[in-house]
């Protein structure tokens, strides 16, 4: 018992992830008072209270637990209280770190639920067994989920949405008349010779089962193994073996078909190569239709290539040269204007700068009293304690956002100097006459004037 005379000064360390509050109810709250109580009966002195709040104890990458561990190197706390074990870590790896980090720097770890303390070796010893139980749990349970849906998934059982051509009625997938017509089209169609972009155009046409289709939804469907009655458990689970469970449903596409499409997209993805370098691919937006634009060229044997940008959906077609003019003029234009006006004086173009100081000061005044209002209507069990946290939790998060908004605000306050002289550069006209005095226009002029001059000769 002369150890727990010891003065201790304690960090609290409350945590609770999404899953565990719904699981088991460990709110940051209750965590937080049941270790207040135990400090103020075994006369600790609290020192911080860390709140890791929605952060998995898979890692030790954890802002207030880094934050913890950091105040523990700097001797402000030579203990570290949890509530359970678990919610410091769940991996032995890392308990073995924590452990020699509280060696080393002569900080004791108490744990209410488990009577954990390090202060003992049997405290120590009761520790690692406790996370080795626990981790080992984990692994089984993990386990048994996974064998859990490769046995649901082997008898037809499918979670999540069904893929289109198929409903699902008791947990299994049924074909649907419907749509499975046009899953069958879409393969077939791939098959004569079609790309996945013309499939695409083709169904948005016709509007088929009133959809908008896309590029990447037709690629997956003809990658999909569901549609030959098979299914591939645990795709897209990282460095996890796939298994392909075959006959688990009723197939839509024949199964030599379907290898054949796949035979196909192998061949498809090595032939393609692009012969030409399309500057903007990916960036130009259709004016018609708001798509983005592919490219594509014209040859001719006495002429020389000439590259477009061209919308598959409604063919709208522009030429490379008509896109770089107007970009040039434009940067240009962007250039000279941030040569005249320095970054210090950007700020000052907001005209109404002290009135939005002003006003997000008033926004952070009444976001203060709201809070304030909340916590009274709380200690007045006016609203419930979940209430009462989401809304606090929301309010606080405007407070911050408010207060990295009002200090950049007074920040670009303050860098408002010569300004007779902002006024006279903020003048359009005046910016406009000194931009063609520039050096970089004068010499995209003459540029431009000397490409006319070669064609011309």
């Amino acid at each position: 018992m002369n150890g727990e005379k010891k003065n201790f000064v304690v960090g609290i360390y409350p945590r609770v992830s999404t899953e565990d509050q719904s699981r088991f109810g460990f709110s940051l709250d209750e965590q937080e008072e049941s270790l207040k109580r135990l400090c103020e009966w075994k006369g600790y002195k609290i020192y911080k209270v860390y709140r890791e709040e929605g952060v998995s104890a898979k890692s030790m990458n954890r802002p207030k637990f880094q934050e913890m561990i950091q105040d523990m190197k700097d001797g402000k706390i030579n203990k570290i209280l949890v509530y359970k074990l678990d919610r410091l870590t769940r991996s032995i790896q890392d308990l073995e770190t924590i452990c020699k980090l509280l060696e080393e720097y002569k900080c004791d770890l108490e744990s209410e639920c488990e009577e954990i303390n390090t202060s003992t070796p049997t405290g120590v010893f009761f520790m690692r067994m406790t996370t080795i139980l626990a981790q080992l749990e984990i692994e089984r349970t993990s386990e048994r989920t996974k064998f859990g849906l490769m046995g649901a998934a082997k008898k037809g059982h499918f979670s999540g949405k069904a893929p289109i051509g198929y409903r699902k009625i008791n947990k299994e997938l049924v074909i649907d008349e419907v749509e499975s017509e046009v899953v069958k089209d879409i393969s077939k169609s791939y098959l004569s010779g079609s790309s996945v972009c013309t499939i695409t155009k083709q169904l948005n046409e016709k509007n088929a089962l009133n959809r908008n289709w896309r590029t990447t939804t037709i690629d997956r469907m003809l990658s999909n193994y569901i549609y030959a009655g098979n299914y591939q458990h645990r795709k897209r689970i990282q460095n996890e073996e796939t298994i392909l469970l075959e006959d688990v449903c009723p197939a839509i596409i024949d199964k030599h078909d379907f290898e054949l499409v796949q035979k196909q997209k192998e061949k498809n993805l090595k032939n393609y190569t692009r012969k030409h370098t399309y500057v903007y691919m990916q960036k130009i937006v259709c004016s018609k239709c708001n798509k983005i634009m592919g490219g594509s060229s014209t040859t001719s044997k006495n002429k020389p290539t000439q590259i477009y940008y061209k919308c598959n959906c409604c063919n709208t077609r522009i030429n490379e040269k008509k896109i770089e003019q107007p970009l040039m003029l434009f940067l240009n234009d962007m250039l000279d204007y941030y040569l005249l006006i320095d970054n210090n004086y950007k700020s000052f173009f907001n005209e109404d700068l002290t009135i939005e100081i002003k006003r997000y000061e008033k926004i952070l005044k009444d976001l203060n009293t709201k809070l304030q209002r909340i916590k009274n209507a709380y200690l007045n069990s006016n609203i419930e304690q979940d209430d009462f946290i989401d809304e606090e939790k929301s309010i606080k998060m405007q407070i911050e956002e408010t207060k990295i908004k009002l200090n950049n605000l007074n920040n670009a306050d303050e860098n408002l100097n010569h300004k007779d002289d902002l006024r006279l550069y903020n003048n359009l006209f005046q910016l406009e006459k000194m931009k063609y005095k520039s050096y970089y226009a004068r010499r995209m002029d003459y540029g431009i004037n000397y490409l006319k001059n070669k064609k011309l000769n």
